[in-house]
């Protein structure tokens, strides 16, 4: 079978290591929910409202993740430019005012009623496509700096201009990072990347600096109990609750923080909420489960029947545990703090959906690449 044959998705069968990743997912999930339930408390007169609108979104999550876990990646791939084009239009139209909905000052949302969708989520989605396909495609390239390092980059580089002018820096951030690390798993030469990863920080780093807002966050992230009462006021109420937390934790509903001491607790922020709630262990434990999800991943990518699949499904697993490791560094005051939501814990629907899309696909690999009809070539 050529790399390029689609192979056949029509089997429900799931491996066990599909299933171990299912039962991380769901632990995650539900952990999620219970936090937000006691987080909620004393933010609204009904205390089960976000949890209503999470568990509606929940379903929404399951069921595009099911497809996304059914459907055949291969014949993905014929689309792949399609979904990219779709995710910049759509990048684009949230810029302009009248469709994009503004929020804080940032132009992330579009509305559609019954629903606001955060169009970075789909961008995330066009951009491990595209970069998968066309890195697949012309692999053979790699030495031609104008087919093998130029055209990716541009491809990337729409990407993340695209998020900044929004702005939202932290996704752009983290839509560069995975772009970068599939270009070099690709077999893109460091010669290449080492300067552009250089240049790209450079201008990261001036787009920031003229930037006031996010310039204070970087300033108060550098001396956090001096500006505890101001412009770090968010960072150094999490650091509290992960001091009050200790070990064991105060107990589910006796945190102090959610009482509308810590602004965003339901989203950004509530890992601190896990901490001073659930204490260290459950806070160890939940990292260890992001570990667990990626390095369980990558071993089993060993299987991929050809590259595009690999990035693909490495580009799935990268999105979700890079966003895990800036949310989790924002929160304890390892990284300037910085709004991006904990996977399949935070409060959020276009979120939540995303990473159950990007688990189906994770899963819809491993189950695939399982399947005893498969009879795969190794790439050149």
């Amino acid at each position: 079978m050529s790399a390029r044959t689609a192979t056949p998705n029509s089997s429900w069968r799931i491996p066990p290591i599909g299933l171990f990743i299912i039962l991380i997912v769901v632990g995650l999930t539900f952990l999620g929910l219970v936090i937000l339930f006691s987080a909620s408390q004393s933010m609204h007169d009904d205390p089960t409202v976000l949890l209503r609108k999470q568990l509606i979104w929940l379903v929404l999550a399951t069921i595009a993740g099911g497809i996304a876990m059914m459907v055949n990646l291969e014949a993905l791939r014929e689309y792949a430019y399609w979904l990219a084009a779709g995710s910049v239009l759509l990048l684009a139209l949230v810029l302009i005012p009248g469709i994009g909905v503004e929020v804080n000052g940032a132009r992330r949302w579009m509305d559609f009623g019954f629903m606001r969708l955060q169009v970075s989520e789909i961008g995330k989605l066009g951009l491990i496509f595209s970069m998968a396909h066309y890195l697949a495609t012309h692999r053979r390239d790699f030495n031609h700096a104008l087919k093998g390092y130029f055209y990716p980059c541009v491809l990337l580089a729409i990407f993340c201009g695209l998020i900044i002018l929004e702005p939202d820096y932290g996704t752009a951030f983290l839509c560069g990072a995975v772009g970068g690390c599939l270009m070099f798993l690709a077999g893109v030469r460091l010669k290449f990347l080492i300067p552009t990863a250089f240049a790209a920080l450079s201008l990261f780093s001036v787009a920031v600096y003229h930037d006031p807002i996010r310039l204070r966050r970087i300033t108060s992230f550098l001396d956090v109990e001096g500006n505890r009462s101001d412009s770090a006021y968010q960072l150094w109420q999490g650091i509290l609750a992960f001091g009050a937390g200790g070990i064991h934790g105060v107990g589910l509903g006796s945190g102090r923080q959610q009482m509308s001491f810590l602004p965003e607790a339901h989203t950004d922020f509530i890992f601190a909420i896990v901490g001073e709630e659930l204490g260290f262990l459950f806070t160890s434990g939940v990292v260890l489960l992001f570990m667990t999800l990626f390095f369980v991943g990558v071993l089993q990518l060993k299987r991929a029947p050809n590259l595009y699949q690999y990035l693909l499904v490495m580009g799935a697993l990268l999105f979700i545990t890079f966003q895990a490791l800036i949310n989790i560094g924002v929160v304890t005051g390892c990284l300037p703090t910085k709004g991006m939501s904990l996977p399949f814990i935070s409060y959020g629907g276009s979120n939540l959906v995303f990473m159950f899309v990007l688990t189906g696909i994770i899963l819809n690999g491993f189950r695939s690449w399982e399947l005893p009809a498969l009879r795969r070539q190794r790439e050149l």
